[in-house]
């Protein structure tokens, strides 16, 4: 069991949500750089006009990932151009450090709507496409951080760890129908969500980085593309670890500790 494998983007129909900055931008970029179609989806307007500056093969369709009349709106238009897609990703992500004794529902919210909600209305709209086409492909950008419990990923790390699973499950009802689904889990990526951050990222990757492995992954069938590997596969034994031996090694590698009140 795997994925149709893409070794060439040209006149590829790609949908991209949350492509403004951070990964999303520079996957659009990488994308209309090797001949892919690519719409580019995501609230901030301008940047998007940014990335698709000078590319024929660029769709600019401003949407709200959390507001399903907009994103509605986003993929008729879509489907109006193009009359169907070959890959659909979604990118969008919101990320807040947050601890047990800062708990605020408004942010937390907020990340669950993005990170999971707005990815389950994503595939709403697409699925069904893909499913009268008899082909194409539907990624979803989760993270290493849905692997196991991490300190100050209180509310995102949950909301990873449920779009992998919902990913694994589409995969398991999609596959035998010739879809391809494709989660995307990549380490620290030096984002404006990461810039905030007041610990050391190891194996910290540019987004230009992030963007060619992501590409590098859709060339295999593998259902997960993850990276830099150097980090994720110490990330995968630590996710086998029993609660016992987990819990201690990741308060001492994280530092858990500190700054509790």
């Amino acid at each position: 069991m795997s994925n149709p494998v893409i070794a060439d983007w040209c006149d590829c129909r790609v949908w991209l949500l949350g492509a403004s900055s951070g990964i999303g931008a520079a996957l659009g970029s990488e994308l209309l750089a090797r001949g892919a179609r690519v719409a580019v989806s995501a609230r901030n307007a301008e940047a998007l006009r940014q990335v698709a500056a000078g590319a024929g093969k660029a769709l600019v369709l401003p949407c709200d990932a959390t507001d399903e009349g907009s994103l509605q709106a986003a993929w008729a238009a879509v489907l109006a151009a193009w009359g169907g897609v070959d890959v659909a990703i979604y990118v969008a992500a919101d990320y807040i450090p947050m601890r047990a004794w800062n708990l605020d529902m408004q942010p937390a919210r907020r990340m669950i709507d993005i990170n999971l909600v707005g990815a389950v209305a994503f595939a709403a709209c697409v699925v069904p496409q893909l499913l009268r086409q008899k082909n194409g492909q539907i990624a979803f950008v989760a993270s290493v951080a849905g692997y196991r419990g991490l300190p100050k990923s209180l509310i995102y790390g949950p909301t990873k760890a449920a779009l992998i699973n919902f990913a694994e499950s589409l995969y398991l009802d999609l596959q035998p129908k010739g879809i391809g689904v494709r989660v995307i889990n990549p380490g620290f990526v030096a984002t404006p969500l990461t810039a905030g951050n007041d610990f050391a990222m190891p194996a910290l990757l540019t987004p230009a980085a992030a963007a060619r492995a992501t590409i590098a992954g859709f060339a295999g069938g593998a259902f997960e593309i993850h990276f830099p590997k150097r980090f994720t596969c110490v990330m995968k034994l630590l996710a086998h670890l029993p609660y016992r031996l987990y819990f201690p090694l990741a308060s001492r590698l994280t530092g858990a500790r500190r700054g509790s009140p």
